[in-house]
């Protein structure tokens, strides 16, 4: 087992030289991609080199067990054999975890996008709920965060807004946060006491380079327009805000947040990557139809995923069966328990679908 292994440490000191070469260091860009992999591949050789000292005890255990005779001697070697298989078998299901196949999107920047659902005024709500919540969430995190485009609902709620987040690992914790989100609770607006179901969707994006998504600039329409809503005196004075539309697909992107034209330009033509991105992530996916029944969700925006419920003081996600009962310091940003639970049932359906692979083949 792991014989693709053996020569882990050799590659890992590879790694180490190249990382030190002045050569790379003078690309930024191919550093940090040798980088990414050397990272990815220190704890995989750590584990593989604790697994191999584990296994080595064993095999010395058992070589003299065959010629011990004192029976103290025979019970300690047996019981130091028994600890040395317990722990080889700990870290062989260690590894098999961290020899799954790693997104290639994991490291990068998300753009979220969230809109209001069903609801009404009080879907505007809950939308700006999630907001606040994923930029709480970022804070304790130490991601940074960017507007692009908001537009405000009702009595205080938002509409739909899209933002990005920026840390290394921002895409593999928040791509489980795609789906409809449902919330239960008496509304600001019901005077009777009476529980209202809303819902908003939320969608997160893998930040795409110009080396993911090739667009043409023949097939985006270009539209600019006065901006509304915050943003000082001359927000209605000044044609700042875009619109792209991509005439092939027909997304449109707007973004009105910064007060330069060419700044929200090149917000919105992120956004429009990033959406074109998904679109070529999802033809893949379905491509590949063990790999998406694999996964915790599918990530499409109309599949409801969780509900926040305010009568009860909980909140549910419905892909893993999960209840959190400390509501409101969920919605504080403290949402990193039910990310981390997402994160480990993704690895246990993808380790059981690579175990069957790996059994078929045999």
């Amino acid at each position: 087992m792991f014989e693709n292994l053996k020569d882990v440490n050799e590659r890992l000191r590879a790694m180490e030289v190249k990382l030190a070469d002045p050569d790379l260091l003078a690309d930024m860009d191919r550093w940090r991609a040798v980088n990414r992999d050397y990272v990815a591949l220190k704890p995989i050789a750590e584990t593989y080199n604790k697994y191999e000292e584990a296994l080595t005890k064993v095999r010395e255990d058992e070589e003299m067990l065959e010629v011990a005779e004192d029976p103290e001697m025979v019970d300690m070697l047996q019981m130091d054999k028994e600890e040395n298989q317990a722990l080889s078998d700990k870290l062989e299901e260690e590894l098999k975890i961290l020899l799954i196949p790693k997104d290639p999107n994991d490291y990068k920047n998300v753009i979220v996008e969230i809109r209001a659902g069903a609801g009404g005024d009080e879907a505007g709500l809950f939308a700006g709920d999630l907001y606040r919540m994923y930029h709480m969430y970022a804070d304790k995190q130490g991601y940074a965060t960017e507007e692009i485009d908001a537009q405000s609902q009702g009595i205080g709620g938002i509409r739909e807004a899209t933002f990005m987040m920026k840390g290394e690992g921002a895409y593999s914790n928040m791509k489980y946060e795609s789906g409809v989100h449902r919330v239960q609770r008496v509304p600001e607006t019901e005077s009777q006491g009476r529980i209202q179901t809303s819902t908003a969707t939320v969608a997160v994006l893998p930040e795409a380079e110009e080396v993911d998504v090739e667009i043409d600039p023949n097939d985006i329409r270009v539209d600019v327009y006065r901006s509304t809503g915050h943003g000082g005196q001359c927000v209605n004075t000044t044609d700042s805000a875009v619109r792209l539309t991509h005439e092939p697909t027909g997304i449109v992107v707007t973004c009105q947040d910064e007060k330069s034209q060419i700044k929200n330009k090149a917000k919105a033509m992120q956004v429009l990557r990033a959406r074109l991105y998904e679109m070529k992530l999802e033809e893949q996916q379905k491509e590949l139809s063990e790999d998406r029944k694999s996964q915790v969700g599918t990530g499409d925006r109309s599949e409801r995923i969780r509900t926040y419920n305010f009568q009860q003081g909980r909140v549910t996600d419905h892909r893993i069966n999960r209840t959190i009962y400390q509501l409101q310091d969920f919605l504080d940003g403290d949402i990193e328990e039910m990310i981390h639970a997402l994160q480990m049932e993704d690895q246990i359906k993808k380790l059981d679908v690579m175990t069957k692979q790996n059994a078929s083949q045999d």
